[in-house]
């Protein structure tokens, strides 16, 4: 059974380029936040804002899932990219020991903006950066060490350095060709709202260096400058354990 390399980020962090880059390596099966699925459509979904009309999948489950990731670990080697909050109700030993976790943060401020402008309802519980704090920490005591974390704007600002860390820190090799590709429909990332969130993805042809971006919360709707104050404290925890080039 193959550990599943697993990325624990927060929305709208880089995370999908991120996982778009570990597909183009061709050595492992990756899996798009399979566990996000369940946890909005699924048969025994989570999400906190469902509706009786909310599009659901029939037979899935978080367990439904959890088996096809075994299943698929068992006979080769897998990466997956899913958010911390779908799971937390899963989190015990046994559970987190089949993964080789790592994380990737982002600048709160861009997170909560960009989700503003996607979902100027969304709510605290869909940020992740609680949770996603809660787990590292867990993983530290347990591990006695910290996992690998990214930070997003080191990684878009030195995607080479960045990815080269994070391969040697997971334990992979390091391949640079997977840093670039051809623009493209990304169906195989579109399980939610057709993709809609991806557009940039869809465009690009690669993880290429940008320069360093700010963005201000300070004009933005009180409710968010508020969750943006409740997550700052979490980022900035991991923040101090991100790898460097």
């Amino acid at each position: 059974m193959h550990k599943i390399l697993v990325l624990w980020a927060t929305p709208r962090s880089t995370s999908t380029a991120f996982e778009w880059m570990m597909r183009m390596r061709g050595d492992m099966t990756c899996f798009h936040e399979p566990f996000g699925e369940a946890w909005y459509k699924g048969d025994d979904a989570r999400w906190p804002r469902i509706r009786p009309d909310s599009e659901r999948v029939e037979g899935l489950t978080f367990d439904s899932v959890w088996q096809n990731l075994l299943c698929t670990a068992a006979s080769g080697p897998v990466f997956s990219k899913d958010f911390p909050h779908y799971i937390e109700h899963l989190w015990n030993d046994e559970f987190l020991d089949h993964f080789n976790h790592s994380f990737l943060i982002r600048d709160p401020a861009k997170v909560t903006t960009s989700m503003y402008r996607h979902w100027p309802d969304f709510l605290l519980k869909e940020v992740a950066f609680v949770e996603q704090r809660e787990l590292f920490d867990r993983l530290c005591d347990r591990l006695g060490a910290p996992p690998p974390v990214i930070d997003s704007d080191d990684l878009l600002e030195d995607p080479h350095g960045i990815v080269a860390a994070y391969c040697n820190a997971v334990g992979i090799p390091f391949i640079e060709e997977a840093l670039s590709w051809e623009p493209g429909e990304r169906a195989e990332v579109s399980w939610y709202d057709g993709g809609s969130w991806h557009a940039n993805l869809r465009d690009s042809d690669g993880l290429k260096p940008q320069p360093r971006r700010h963005i201000d919360v300070a004009d933005a709707p009180d409710r968010v400058r508020k969750i943006y104050q409740t997550v700052l404290p979490h980022y900035e925890h991991l923040h101090r354990y991100r790898l460097t080039p």
